[in-house]
């Protein structure tokens, strides 16, 4: 466990309690980047690119179109997983940077993007710092602009760039790092209009999130896991609010027999499992709550498993699918008539009759939000925070050793 998250769990719910348009993970090894289709309404890709064909299958009957087709007239559908040969099949149309795409560069020396992490290991500034973390922490920083920079020219979209997870409970620390990245991205003309910057939503971020859009930064609250976090994220004017579908359900899973929790049920008690015995219906009341209120917000879903998860999501905001479901959903054809069987299940006229408890309608602090968060989100962002931690620790232990650069 990271040294953020060693502190007991009460107190440390105390203490630190792609890519869109204006209103983006990748994995090791290879490179990821998030796109998906364009729709006549979409504030998710407004720079669109004519070079960039629109997803289509190849031949249809007349009167026939896909089931990809379908679903992408009620919600954005975003692909998970898209390498460099998927481009033709899924044109990319907005980007994540992230310390996990820079692992992959690293571990594809032939890549576009590697001259990119070289140019930020040449960097004269982070060379001539003495002290040996802040000396890496530059070089990861660079690098990062540099890969989102080139990804800037690749797609028509924004370009969403994770802020160090080790931040994610010091405010101040999160906006100073968006600053210094912002700073950066200007310094390669890379327009502020088109980043966005990604944040773990504990209370810390949250509140970063809600200073940054004050001053017209937009944000990307990643690692939510519970309504109130979302409520919480909404309230401060995150730009999207992302939240994980399928994880949930693994962790409502892999605790059903949990005896503590199962007792609380039976009370009558919530333990604030909602989101993980039925991610959907949290799904549905965080947009329900965005939609409603008339927040800014755009809800995203991700971590979905199967087309069944999208089908009964339809009306979300954005739908982050992975590459398979993208496949199927091109694959599969559909008639005028059957088009009318894919039902749009959230909408901004279903969520102006949704009722709230007046317990859901407060204004959302870190103390309300600590104790409402419950022991699926808590677990649940702590292991994501882990994760990114350690893939950010990754890359500096990387660029230590191959710092500088050959040929520089």
């Amino acid at each position: 466990m990271s040294l953020s998250l060693q502190s007991p769990l009460s107190s440390a719910l105390s203490s630190r309690s792609s890519f869109l348009q204006k209103g983006g993970g990748g994995g090791e090894g290879r490179l990821r980047l998030l796109s998906g289709s364009l729709s006549s309404n979409s504030i998710f890709f407004k720079l669109h690119n004519p070079s960039f064909p629109q997803i289509r299958a190849s031949s249809l009957d007349a009167g026939a179109s896909t089931e990809l087709d379908a679903v992408s007239s009620l919600s954005e559908i975003v692909p998970d997983t898209v390498v460099f040969d998927d481009f033709q099949k899924f044109p990319p149309t907005a980007a994540t940077v992230s310390s996990s795409l820079l692992l992959g560069i690293c571990s594809l020396p032939d890549t576009i993007f590697r001259s990119a992490v070289d140019t930020a290991l040449a960097d004269s500034g982070c060379s001539s710092l003495e002290n040996d973390v802040l000396r890496l922490s530059c070089f990861a920083n660079k690098a990062l602009v540099n890969v989102g920079g080139d990804l800037s020219k690749l797609v028509p979209g924004r370009v969403s760039t994770e802020v160090d997870a080790r931040l994610a409970y010091d405010t101040h620390g999160i906006i100073r790092k968006v600053h210094d990245l912002l700073k950066s991205y200007g310094e390669i003309d890379v327009p502020p209009e088109r980043l966005l910057f990604k944040i773990p939503a504990t209370w810390q971020g949250i509140e970063a999130s809600r200073l940054l859009e004050s001053e017209g930064i937009q944000t990307h609250l990643t690692f939510v896991y519970s309504f109130v976090q979302a409520a919480a994220a909404a309230q401060a004017g995150a730009s999207v609010i992302q939240i994980f579908v399928g994880r949930l359900r693994d962790w409502s899973r892999n605790h059903s027999g949990d005896p503590e929790i199962e007792a609380a049920l039976k009370r009558g008690e919530d333990p604030g499992l909602a989101l993980s015995i039925d991610a959907l219906i949290q799904v549905t009341k965080a947009y329900n709550y965005i939609h409603k209120y008339g927040y800014k917000s755009k809800l995203m879903a991700a971590a979905v498993r199967n087309k069944q998860d999208l089908f009964s999501l339809l009306g979300v905001d954005y739908i982050i699918a992975p590459l398979k479901v993208m496949e199927s959903l091109k694959e599969s054809i559909t008639t005028p008539d059957e088009k009318y069987s894919f039902v749009r299940r959230l909408s901004p006229h279903s969520a102006a009759a949704y009722s709230f408890s007046e317990e859901e309608l407060i204004k959302w602090d870190q103390l309300s939000l600590a104790s409402a968060m419950g022991p699926a989100s808590v677990e649940l962002l702590a292991a994501g925070l882990d994760g990114y931690v350690n893939q950010a620790k990754r890359v500096e232990e990387l660029f230590a050793k191959i710092w500088p650069p050959p040929n520089v």
